[in-house]
């Protein structure tokens, strides 16, 4: 029970996960962060320099099969290496679109610009550069769109340089973009966090994101105006491979529940080492999933599910 439904075999350092199905077919593919976990790097060089990974599953998410790396990311005169954090990936006016965390190179601290870069394809295989966002600041990342019940389209993302608070973008054909303001600052009523992720279930409209210590969970019947109902994620899992904090997740609703996609740092130990992963070991990451279903407007979440259960059947 809850142990993990993938992991990278290139690095094994899979993270940050989205879930999308190709159109016209059965098919679910997951983009991910593919962390360099096995690269013995200075400082935090391991966690930059990270390309896109792919895995495939073809049976609702019962397994996952890689299907290595997404190119063409890079900006126009940026040779070498360089990073791709936490894609956004949806079918949404006629085609694919990704929204793609962007760093220059791979530095080895955290003091950088980042930006979120805009990207389309037909088929999930072949991206065109739209290019960056203009938002709140350069130091933006993990992008969430999702179709507002007025027909706007509502881009929901972290920014780091103003106390890790989440902020939110609208447009009205996902291709021009303007910015809304800060949704959830990063203070004691919502305390710093990242990786928003948006979704309709159960007659609410849901957000969650990431504290480092679970998921936090919003409700709200317009978009806009959000109420916190507190922290899922945090106790762990049954599986000795899902003893930590569930970590930055995806959500795809199907029908009266949904497949939560998050990963966890299996063998490091957050708490007692707080500083970081300290070895190549700690490092490692793997992919879980778990079920979402509200009941009495409530967000239930459901951490115990086997691994090859296809939730997305």
């Amino acid at each position: 029970m809850s142990a993990p439904i993938y992991r990278d075999p290139i690095q094994d350092g899979a993270a940050d996960p989205v879930v999308v199905r190709k159109e016209g077919t059965d098919e679910w593919w997951m983009f991910y962060t593919n962390r360099r976990a096995q690269m013995d790097e200075p400082g935090f060089g391991w966690i930059h320099g990270s390309p896109i990974g792919i895995a495939v599953s073809k049976d609702g998410g019962g397994s996952w099969t890689y299907r290595g790396t997404v190119k063409g990311l890079d900006a126009p005169g940026d040779e070498g290496l360089n990073t791709h954090w936490a894609p956004e990936i949806l079918w949404a006016e006629g085609q694919y679109h990704m929204f793609l965390s962007y760093i220059t190179g791979t530095p080895t601290h955290w003091k950088v610009a980042r930006t979120i870069t805009h990207f389309t394809s037909p088929d999930l295989e072949n991206w065109t550069r739209v290019g960056p966002l203009k938002l709140s600041s350069s130091n933006c990342i993990d992008a969430c769109v999702f179709r507002s019940p007025d027909g706007t389209w509502r881009l929901w993302y972290k920014d780091e340089g103003q106390g890790s608070s989440t902020w939110s973008a609208t447009s009205p054909d996902m291709m021009t973009w303007t910015l809304e303001g800060l949704v959830l600052p990063g203070s004691p009523d919502a305390p710093p966090h990242e990786g928003p992720n948006v979704f309709e279930m159960g007659g609410y409209y849901w957000l969650i994101t990431d504290e480092w210590r679970g998921q936090a969970v919003y409700r709200s019947d317009d978009t806009i105006n959000w109420t916190r109902q507190g922290l899922v994620g945090e106790a762990p899992g049954s599986d000795p491979m899902d003893k930590r904090f569930v970590r930055h997740a995806d959500v795809v609703v199907n029908g009266d529940h949904a497949a939560l996609y998050y990963f966890t740092h299996c063998e490091w130990d957050e708490l007692g080492q707080p500083e970081g992963p300290p070895d190549v070991a700690a490092r490692r990451t793997a992919i879980h999933q778990a079920r979402l279903t509200v009941v009495d407007g409530v967000l239930l979440f459901e951490r115990d599910v086997p691994a090859g259960l296809a939730l997305l059947k």
